[in-house]
């Protein structure tokens, strides 16, 4: 496989990263989250830059502590001022990049850092990468000067971080003061969970302790999976009038990292060792994210789950008590009464069913307005009957979300109230049951027309007609007990007996079934509608379920990839060994072994006199 196919490769993982979305206050999301865009942030400023241009130039950044000399010691490496110096702290300013002249077409806006700005001048600004063209320093080698990995702007921080992840070697830079500081040895850790290319530079040893702090300091980056990472100690001196360490005490460093640059298959070695190690760190991390959105997308799941669940009990609700009797009662049975003619009617519902169907003819034909008084009871008292339930399920559906930390989360985020009905639910439910009543007169005045009894149907007319068909819908499964199957139930029966008269039992039957299917339906459609402000909220929080599954098909692509391309896998423990072996006879091609090479000790070294025996070293023996 060529880099091109394994730059597709990231390129997708990249994408399916960038569609991830963990906007919930979970445990460990923000962790995650974070982890999430330094990855994305690696792989469009190193990465996918870096596998398009192999041969690039080395990018070494170095990076360290608050007073730590980077400027200086880059500086010093170079013999004139590239990188000012912070005198007052904290200071932000845009990083430095050192490149030979010939090297520059290599570090444009589309290469390596693509999301800073490139200058020629220095700036205070941290998205603005500076670029210095140095004819001193070798073709094939570019020094990135980061701001302080513990600075306390952390705009500086975050620079620090995003630069590290963009090198290919890292060259961090210490003080014999501050070596076992805790933030530095974060991001020795993450170098070595990375694999990446790294060398360690101890500045201001005291001439008394240049073999106990750097075996000290050796010795701990062996414990973290260090041990193959050059050290070099360089001693305290004094500074010249420009403020740069003598040419000896840097001499080591600079020599190292021109012999890196000199020598094109060990660059690459280098090169590849952070790669892959690089992609390795996102193969394995990236599955993390994937998690995280998985427990994101079910605890939407669950929210959603619970609205739905509200809703669902709402509308079961509804349908219950419109066809248990409930409705045959109070102000709908009143107006009934009124309509029929009450007392004649329920002295004799039993025996004279005859004769009452004759009087609930004569009712039928009556005025308009003990229709209509019926009609409108019936009205009334189904929209109280919606109403208090879509109330209820706002109520029920805001108490689940509330109990749950994504839930509260969304709710104090959400300028919708959620915990009652919508504003416009009485005028939307006022509708329906109107349009509901419409339908149910259209629909016994269509099948009148077609009887054979026609006449008596017309007798009888659309609305009496109509709502007696309500009354048979309201009692169709036979809910009512006691004394209210005398009354209600007997209304019912009553109005039963009348419309087969009518239309016959096979047709009542299947006039009140679409009549209640009808109802049904416009109270699912209205309680559809309030549960749709729920998944509204849930549906913004832009949460993709099928975001974690990219991401590992992405990763398995990804790994798939690299194991079939050996041209880009890291070199082996026994190339570099062997390379280390001729390192000592050939001076200008180091290796990248654990060696701790002590810069001559200075005349100007305060309290002390140069120490002609400490030379530089390039093996780990002689100084461990």
């Amino acid at each position: 496989m060529s880099a091109g196919q394994l730059a597709e490769s990231l390129s997708h993982l990249r994408d399916a990263l960038q569609r991830a979305r963990l906007p919930l206050d979970l445990p460990g999301s923000t962790l995650t989250g974070r982890l999430q865009r330094d990855m994305v942030a690696q792989l469009d400023d190193y990465l996918l830059p870096r596998l398009d241009r192999l041969d690039a130039p080395l990018l070494a950044v170095i990076g360290g502590s608050t007073g730590a000399g980077k400027s200086t010691l880059i500086n010093s490496m170079i013999g004139r001022a590239v990188s000012r110096t912070g005198v007052i702290r904290p200071t932000t300013r845009s990083p430095v990049l050192v490149h030979n002249p010939d090297d520059a077409h290599w570090f444009g806006p589309d290469r390596i850092l693509p999301g800073l700005a490139r200058s020629l001048e220095a700036a205070n600004d941290t998205r603005t990468l500076q670029l210095v063209a140095e004819p001193t320093l070798p073709q094939g080698l570019a020094i990135l000067d980061a701001p302080d990995i513990d600075s306390v702007v952390a705009e500086n921080r975050a620079l620090a971080a995003q630069l590290l992840a963009a090198a290919d070697l890292w060259l961090f830079v210490t003080s014999a003061a501050r070596y076992a500081d805790a933030v530095p040895w974060e991001y020795l850790k993450s170098a070595a969970e990375r694999s990446a290319a790294l060398a360690v530079v101890l500045q201001r040893v005291p001439p008394a302790a240049m073999t106990e702090v750097p075996s000290h300091l050796g010795q701990m980056m062996a414990d973290q999976g260090l041990g193959d990472s050059p050290l070099f100690a360089v001693p305290e001196t004094v500074t010249d009038a420009d403020g740069l360490l003598p040419d000896q005490a840097v001499a080591p460093i600079r020599d190292w990292l021109a012999a890196l640059a000199a020598d094109a298959s060990v660059r690459a070695q280098v090169v590849l060792t952070t790669l892959d190690g690089a992609i390795g760190a996102v193969c394995r991390n990236a599955p993390k994210v994937a998690t995280a959105v998985d427990d994101q997308a079910s605890a939407i799941e669950q929210l959603r789950a619970d609205a739905e669940g509200s809703y669902r009990e709402a509308v079961r609700t509804v349908g219950v008590q419109t066809a248990d009797g409930t409705l045959l009662r109070g102000e709908v049975l009143s107006r009934w009464h009124d309509f029929v003619g009450t007392g004649e009617f329920f002295r004799a519902v039993e025996q004279k069913i005859g004769w009452l169907r004759d009087r609930l003819v004569a009712s039928l034909r009556g005025e308009p307005k003990e229709v209509n008084g019926v009609k409108l009871a019936v009205e009334s008292g189904m929209e109280i009957l919606i109403r208090e339930e879509g109330e209820a399920a706002a109520e029920r559906t805001e108490t689940a979300w509330a109990n749950q930390p994504a839930g509260r989360q969304l709710l104090g985020a959400t300028r919708v109230d959620l915990s009652h009905a919508s504003p416009d639910f009485q005028a939307h439910v006022a509708l329906a049951i109107r349009n509901w009543q419409a339908d149910v007169l259209e629909l016994v005045s269509s099948e009148g027309a077609s009887k054979k009894s026609k006449a008596r149907f017309l007798a009888l007319g659309a609305n009496g007609v109509g709502i007696a068909l309500m009354m048979v819908v309201f009692s169709t499964t036979g809910g009512l007990t006691g004394a209210e199957v005398g009354v209600a139930g007997g209304t019912a029966v009553l109005a039963q007996r009348v419309l087969e008269a009518v239309f016959g039992e096979d047709a009542v039957r299947r006039l009140a079934q679409r009549a209640k299917q009808d109802l049904d339906a416009r109270v699912e459609g209205l309680m559809s509608s309030e549960l749709a402000r729920y998944e509204t909220v849930l549906d913004d929080a832009g949460i993709r379920p099928d975001a974690a599954q990219g991401i590992i098909t992405a990763v398995a692509d990804v790994n798939e990839v690299r194991g079939s391309d050996q041209r880009l896998t890291a070199p082996t423990r026994e190339e570099l060994e062997g390379f280390k072996a001729t390192a000592t006879q050939v001076a200008d091609r180091p290796a990248l072994t654990a060696d701790v090479v002590e810069a001559e000790l200075l005349s100007g070294a305060e309290g002390s006199e140069p120490d002609q025996s400490s030379e530089s070293s390039l093996s780990q023996g002689e100084q461990r």
